[in-house]
């Protein structure tokens, strides 16, 4: 198992963008547009791969000097529940400490809140649709 971090555009992003697909836009009668996918170059993406699988993903996008929002955490179906996620997210706040950065946000689905917030994140909005399901921002200070 290794959690690290990915090129744009190399065979693991594809295997990125293919499990981002099934998982988070398929369901919702969604697919990624060809601009949006390119910006992904600018983000820090990061992978969780086991025998060069891709069991999870998420990346990090900055939004302010100091603020870097978490974008499209996604784990295999039938691992979640094992740890994988909490993995991910924490691999993704050291990063994100490691690059100086104070504070991590992200839009979060209304399902996975209780998740997030185990984790020590907490709501900073009201409910809002977002890709045509319910969200809220939720932020956690990253201090050392």
């Amino acid at each position: 198992m290794a959690l690290k971090m990915i090129q744009h555009g190399s065979a693991e992003y594809e295997q990125m963008v293919a499990l981002r697909r099934q998982l988070l836009r398929k369901p919702l009668g969604l697919d990624f547009g060809a601009e949006e996918l390119a910006e992904e170059k600018n983000h820090i993406l990061l992978a969780y791969t086991d025998e060069g699988i891709m069991e999870a993903c998420c990346m990090l996008v900055k939004v302010a000097p100091d603020t870097v929002r978490l974008r499209q955490l996604a784990v295999l179906s039938g691992l979640q529940g094992k740890g994988i996620g909490r993995a991910m997210v924490q691999f993704a706040e050291n990063l994100a400490r490691d690059n100086r950065f104070e504070k991590i946000i992200m839009h979060a689905r209304k399902d996975s809140i209780h998740f997030f917030e185990k984790l020590g994140y907490e709501v900073m909005s009201e409910p809002f649709i977002e890709l045509t399901i319910p969200h809220v921002i939720m932020g956690k200070e990253l201090s050392d």
